[in-house]
């Protein structure tokens, strides 16, 4: 089979190219899904995330390998394995992150990628509710509103953040970031509203468009230096189909660096060491990993039965919830669990945030994945821009090994003594009157840390992701990257990467909507470059995105 694009990994990137490449009849576009198609009901609950971590469901279930900053343990990796990718099982919380990270892109030499260039994308992508004006989008096809039924402890942590002296903010994606305030989420109609409801489920009904579901990509085909087509595996059968225009690798920034190397593209020395012939040496494939690193204070507070937490009372008032759900999507199941949060500085000299908290309305253990009895709540802080930088590895030639996975989380030194910081900051912020006076105890495993060098050594013990991997195709010009400004493969043909390993640093937040911004800024550029028959430069795709045209109609099912 003959396709015009072909798009690898069916996440928040991938569903992006496959609506906006398919608006065009005459070009003929597949994606390619190693996971299922999203019909489980734990990912249309919002308050579904919960089971889902703890059944792994949808999930690749990664693994870091042993993290020396975090006293040699192994470290979770969860990444969506299902239409929407990580979009159909995230907490949903819809940030872009600062203006200052997309201008620091291109003060490194990315044309086309500041801030005022990426905002157009931001505001086609997005229909927004609440807000609007010149930061926010409200015709575009991904559903972001506030949370329907939210807790009622929510806003004691709003309140708590105001006596502590931070201001109140309740958009972070506008004119300033800084502050605390209750967050936006990807719902509709109080359903998770992912990738793949905004952009491709409204589209499956093209004829110009085949979506391959449970089809593991194996590797790209090229012919010479230029991607000609796909492999996979599906149903037990090795399957190939070619491209006639070009391979976009969206599978995120764990897989895509992993599929490259599969296919010969990447470090000689790696690639030789797992006997796979060297196409294009490419040294910064799977190098300059990195992600935020986060550490959560939970509080027990048994009373406040309107928590979650696995209780007689608990239980009952899921029960309960249930129906209020599936007759009038309202209640506590429409929960993201983080409804809360916010953007602080470790250090008021500090020319903008460079920490993010969560509230939490639950005891989370283990990411979620440990069944905790009683209620109570958490916060979690995460360093927004850290140093550290780890890689992405071959565990072998097997294209259904996890790939090897590291972090090196705290190899800088300066990535901990923000945290440090930011965990003071939390933990005053938690002991405000508004938050004080509900009653809950901190869990002793963090209330007995105390000094530095304590607060430090819990968050060894406990600290880990808050699941936001960049970084491992790199845009950049230099030696180690691997992407130029247009997302074209350095020294290939026909291949770009679009998923969130193209970021040459890490965005100051949350990073699914950033990825989706991504991936609709590339399909200009691919279109754009389709048109004039060459390619196009970032800079003149900018009038594509000016027009805010949705790939979808956002109010259809």
């Amino acid at each position: 089979m003959n396709f015009d694009y072909i798009v690898v990994g069916g996440g928040s990137g991938g569903c992006v190219l496959a609506a906006r490449l398919s608006e065009d009849p005459s070009v003929s576009v597949a994606l390619i899904e190693a996971g299922p198609v999203d019909k489980n009901i734990l990912i249309h609950v919002p308050a579904g995330l919960a089971l889902l971590a703890q059944t792994h469901t949808a999930n690749w279930n990664f693994s870091t390998v042993p993290q020396k900053g975090l006293n040699g343990r192994v470290g979770w990796q969860p990444r969506g394995k299902v239409l929407g990718g990580s979009s159909s099982v995230n907490a949903m919380i819809y940030i872009r992150g600062h203006r200052a990270d997309y201008d620091h892109w291109a003060a490194e030499g990315n044309k086309g990628w500041s801030y005022d260039d990426v905002l157009p994308y931001f505001r086609r992508a997005e229909h927004n509710e609440r807000l609007g004006g010149e930061y926010h989008g409200n015709a575009g096809p991904l559903n972001v509103m506030d949370l329907r039924s939210p807790n009622k402890y929510l806003q004691a942590y709003i309140d708590a953040g105001r006596e502590a002296g931070y201001p109140i903010n309740d958009d972070f994606n506008g004119a300033e970031q800084e502050g605390i305030g209750p967050y936006q989420v990807t719902h509709r109609n109080g359903e998770r509203f992912s990738a793949a409801k905004a952009y491709l489920t409204p589209n499956l009904g093209r004829k110009n468009l085949t979506v391959f579901t449970e089809a593991h990509t194996t590797r790209i085909l090229f012919e010479g230096k230029r991607a000609a087509g796909v492999e996979f595996r599906r149903a037990g059968r090795l399957e190939q189909i070619a491209a006639n225009h070009e391979v976009l690798l969206a599978a995120g920034a764990l897989q895509t660096p992993q599929i490259l190397m599969l296919s010969g593209v990447g470090p000689a020395a790696e690639l030789a060491r797992h006997g796979i012939g060297v196409l294009h040496d490419l040294p910064g494939v799977g190098r300059n990993l990195h992600d935020h690193v986060d550490a959560v204070q939970v509080v027990d507070a048994p009373h406040l039965k309107e928590t979650f937490g696995v209780s007689l009372g608990g239980i009952g008032r899921v029960l309960k919830a249930i129906p209020e759900w599936r007759n009038r999507r309202s209640g506590m199941l429409t929960t993201n669990f983080a409804e809360a949060g916010g953007f602080v500085k470790s250090d008021p000299s500090e020319a903008i945030p460079d920490l993010q908290l969560h509230f939490v309305v639950g005891k989370l253990i283990d990411h979620g994945r440990k069944t905790v009895f009683g209620h109570g709540y958490s916060a979690h802080v995460c360093v927004l821009r850290p140093q550290s930088r780890g890689s992405v590895t071959l565990a072998s030639a097997d294209p259904f090994a996890a790939p090897l996975i590291d972090p090196n989380f705290f190899d800088h030194p300066d990535d901990m003594r923000r945290l440090v910081r930011g965990f003071r900051q939390m933990r005053a912020l938690m002991n405000q009157p508004a938050l004080a006076k509900l009653g809950g105890k901190e869990l002793a495993r963090s209330a007995d840390a105390t000094t530095d060098a304590q607060i430090e050594q819990f968050i060894r013990t406990y600290g880990d992701t808050i699941y936001h991997p960049v970084g491992t195709c790199r845009m950049g010009s230099g030696a180690m990257d691997v992407v130029g400004a247009d997302l074209r493969v350095h020294g290939l043909e026909g291949i770009r990467v679009v998923d969130a390993s193209m970021m040459p640093r890490i965005i100051g937040g949350n990073t699914n909507a950033p990825v989706i911004m991504v991936a609709e800024k590339a399909s200009d550029m691919i279109k754009a470059a389709r048109v004039a028959g060459a390619e196009a430069s970032p800079q003149t795709v900018r009038a594509f995105a000016d027009t805010d045209t949705p790939a979808v109609d956002p109010q259809a099912a």
